[in-house]
């Protein structure tokens, strides 16, 4: 294994029996003991906690902090209030993704930007480079440790550890002061797994007590810990994007199946406006769509989509599914000959596995 950052949690699963692998440059469990199926099982049917440290942070603070991000993300803030989070990609001028991120609003010269590990040092410089009038950008991700804990007892779990009522927290909302066991973190109710769930970000000094409390208070409510493998299922469970694998520098909003997070008619023009505001008049090419297998085969990223003996496309994402016990992808495809319910095949080690169109997400939780 190579040399790469370790979170402040590193010694917690190694200690917990966690396989660890270098993701993005950091030691991270990939799954522990139980294994991945049974740690899916335990994020919808009771709570896990997962080390999610390697996520990037920035401040964007200043007069001019809101009329920036308006430039820079596709979707629109200008009606977000104090303490709401606002889901956006953030495109190039040609409308590819630079990434998709998170923006906690604290007022409207002051914002907390929350982006993907492997992106964090490109994000940074495109802010920089895109950065006009009184704007103060800070990389925070160095100072800061994440912790996700996700699944239907995470709020019970949370709540024994505060005398904030967690309850009043609503999706993706967040509170910028709550003391945890006595330690400071910015608390949001959000997640990547389409749970119920929390995210909790406190300083790295009081990281390895804050794990300690959870873990503690979390045990009659059988919490157990969670990995990246486990992570990424929940995700595809619940139809979330992943960058590298439906957005990238080469696919867009659009094409991911995004258009509710693009504002076209915002009045600002943001990085990609007219590329995307022309991509939707002219029509897809390629666009996302849900496949579940008719036939036993692991649909991987990259292998080809055919109706017939035409190629129509590529999967970006897929596995078996745990929660609804089927093999299920994510693909894009030509969306002029596909329909709901459509037939197709993956090439699978030049082979060709039945499967069928369905709609996303493949899982949404009971509220």
């Amino acid at each position: 294994m190579s040399e790469g950052k370790k979170t402040p949690f590193y010694e917690k699963h190694v200690a917990l029996e966690g396989k660890i692998v270098d993701y993005s440059g950091w030691l991270l469990p990939v799954q522990y003991a139980k294994g991945l199926v049974e740690e899916v099982h335990d994020t919808r049917r009771r709570a896990t906690i997962f080390d999610v440290s390697h996520m990037g942070e920035v401040s964007v603070k200043g007069s001019d902090a809101e009329a920036f991000l308006q430039k820079i993300l596709v979707n629109d803030i200008s009606g977000l209030e104090d303490n709401a989070i606002i889901y956006s990609p953030v495109c190039y001028p040609d409308g590819g993704v630079v990434d998709d991120i998170l923006a906690y609003r604290i007022n409207s010269e002051s914002f907390f930007l929350v982006v993907n590990a492997a992106n964090t040092d490109k994000d940074y410089a495109w802010f920089r480079e895109n950065v006009f009038g009184d704007v103060k950008l800070q990389n925070l991700s160095p100072e800061y440790a994440q912790i996700a804990l996700q699944g239907p007892n995470s709020e019970a779990i949370l709540q024994g550890l505060t005398d904030v009522a967690l309850a009043r927290i609503k999706n993706y909302h967040f509170l910028p002061k709550v003391f945890l066991a006595g330690i400071n973190c910015i608390v949001s109710r959000t997640g990547y797994t389409g749970e119920d769930g929390f995210e909790v970000y406190c300083g790295n000094a009081g990281a390895s007590a804050l794990w300690d409390a959870l873990w503690e208070a979390g045990q009659k409510y059988e919490l157990n810990p969670a990995g990246l493998g486990a992570r990424d299922v929940l995700r595809l469970e619940a139809a979330m994007p992943l960058y590298g694998h439906e957005l990238s520098s080469e696919l867009t909003p659009l094409q991911a199946g995004l258009d509710r997070f693009v504002a076209l008619d915002k009045e600002i023009s943001f990085n990609g406006k007219e590329a995307l505001k022309k991509q939707k008049a002219d029509g897809l090419s390629r666009k996302l769509f849900g496949l579940e297998m008719l036939e036993r085969g692991v649909p991987r990223e990259g292998y080809p989509v055919k109706a017939g003996e035409r190629e129509i496309g590529w999967v970006s994402s897929g596995s078996y599914s745990p929660t609804l016990d089927k093999f299920i992808a994510m693909a894009f495809l030509d969306p002029e000959i596909i329909s709901p319910s459509t037939e197709v095949s993956i090439m699978i080690r030049n082979r060709s596995y039945r499967a069928r169109i369905t709609k996303l997400p493949f899982y949404r939780r009971k509220k």
